[in-house]
């Protein structure tokens, strides 16, 4: 029999993502076969799989510590916000339709059905699945009908650890608070508590922990310390953190209201000879060598969110100087003469014109390309992979001068003067030899080795690391019915 574990939060950000990381890595550890599972995921960060389907980044993240490829069965449900009361709802990987808020509840009992069917599955695979839950269990307003926490925890009967911020402050008001709103069968399943990001002399707070103890009648599995400098794809937050070297390029990137897939930089923020700056609202973007424009779920909107901040100003300015320009996905679309949506895909129907900077138009369509592809840059015979996620079709003569060779098809376009690039791949910084390149075009004359995918087995590893030192692990694996392999 499977041991389904369940990683709830008391808040969004409490550390689900990374504690059910960890502890994939820590169980294949052991010999077991693990999976990772969230039933239900908001977020605009995603990731494509080598069936085609898309899933939320941080399960793919999570699927890596298991040494497993990313499968639409570890995130059933995917809902892409594209407004502020509705999303793109994303049912086994391939999008269903736009649903508003109130739509959206009553169609969840038809959502769990696709839940529990992905878990079944799974189930019949591994010895372990560790569950993400979302947001917090206990939000009141969103019990009825839940399927991402607790109505997730009943309906496959599984035990439930609930992790919580002690940097954040309240730890202890967070964790009683939540326990106290459950329903009883809720708190009977609730195996216990785990503190996260502890800065300090772990004695002091000995007496805290006694108390929580005493109070609830769960046991603190354990106490994890702040773990400095651990690079892992955020799901949500925009991470900015660096360390830089001397001769480091300047690297500007707008952020949208709908901004897509910033896991794409989080290479570029890593690389010692990039200076990577994000800017919002109001502010003004910053001489540079290179700006960005990152993918967007509402395309339309965020151009005209980029005017409302004079951005286009200072793309124009940014150009007249020398400076070059790259648009990706979304972005790429941005860069054209207009971005066309007849069938109200992003929202209301319409158009919206473009930068005017490449000579081509954009129409989105309903049908959404989803594809891991590779290849070669056009220009030179620098290898390129990543993942397409768009549900637009571009045409234009700015077409006939490809950003890539991928084989089957060409992508993106490139100005004529060498100053622009579009491309709709999302994490084309990923290959080493597509970011030198485009270093390289942007101003850097030597580009310093960086490898990416061993800085992040790297950060598994030490993450696993600390959850083995910090957690009873044997207290998390105790409901196994089956022996631990790895005795």
């Amino acid at each position: 029999m499977t041991l389904t574990l369940m990683i709830q939060g008391t808040t969004s950000d409490a550390g689900k993502s990374v504690t059910v990381a960890g502890l994939c890595r820590v169980f294949k550890r052991r010999g077991l076969s693990v999976a990772p599972f969230k039933p239900q995921n908001m977020a605009l960060n995603s990731a494509v799989t080598p069936e085609g389907g898309e899933i939320g980044r941080a399960q793919a993240v999570q699927a890596q510590a298991c040494g497993l490829p990313p499968h639409t069965d570890m995130n059933p449900v995917l809902l892409k916000p594209n407004s502020d009361t509705g999303a793109q709802v994303i049912i086994h990987g391939k999008a269903l339709s736009n649903m508003e808020a109130q739509d959206y509840h009553a169609y969840k009992k038809r959502a769990m059905a696709a839940v529990l069917e992905s878990h079944q599955r799974l189930c019949q695979q591994y010895d372990v699945i560790v569950v993400e839950g979302a947001g917090s269990p206990a939000e009141i307003n969103l019990r009825a009908n839940d399927i991402a926490n607790m109505g997730f925890a009943e309906a496959v009967d599984c035990p439930v650890v609930i992790v919580a911020d002690i940097d954040r402050g309240g730890v202890f008001a967070h964790l009683v608070g939540t326990l106290d709103l459950l329903s009883a069968t809720e708190q009977a399943r609730v195996a216990g508590f785990i503190i996260n990001r502890f800065r300090g002399d772990i004695a002091l707070l000995q007496s805290g922990l006694d108390w929580l103890e005493e109070r609830t009648g769960k046991p603190v599995i354990g106490v994890v310390p702040y773990i400095h400098d651990l690079h892992l794809e955020a799901e949500d937050a925009i991470d900015s953190r660096q360390t830089l070297s001397e001769n480091a390029i300047k690297v500007v990137v707008p952020v949208f209201t709908r901004i897509s897939n910033h896991t794409d930089f989080d290479v570029l923020r890593l690389h010692p000879q990039v200076d990577l700056k994000f800017v919002g609202k109001g502010e003004a973007i910053p001489p540079c060598d290179l700006i960005i424009l990152p993918g967007s779920k509402s395309t339309r909107r965020d151009l005209d969110y980029l005017r409302s901040n004079n951005w286009h100003k200072d793309i124009e300015k940014h150009l007249r100087y020398g400076g070059k320009v790259l648009g990706i996905c979304g972005g790429f679309q941005m860069l054209g003469r207009a971005v066309h949506d007849p069938d109200a895909i992003e929202g209301d129907a319409g158009s919206t014109a473009g930068l005017g900077l490449l000579d081509m138009e954009t129409t989105l369509g309903s049908s959404k390309t989803l594809r891991q592809v590779s290849g070669h840059l056009w220009a030179e015979q620098a290898k390129i992979r990543g993942y397409e996620i768009h549900a637009g079709i571009s045409t234009g003569s700015a077409l006939d001068t490809p950003f890539a060779d991928l084989g089957s098809h060409r992508d993106g376009a490139r100005s004529r003067d060498g100053q622009i690039i579009g491309s709709y791949l999302h994490g084309l910084f990923d290959e080493s030899d597509t970011r030198d390149s485009l270093l390289k075009w942007a101003g850097l004359k030597e580009v310093a080795a960086l490898d990416y995918a061993g800085v992040i087995e790297s950060n598994i590893d030490r993450l696993a690391d600390c959850l083995e030192a910090n957690l009873d692990i044997e207290a998390l694996l105790r409901p196994l019915t089956r022996p631990n392999k790895a005795q």
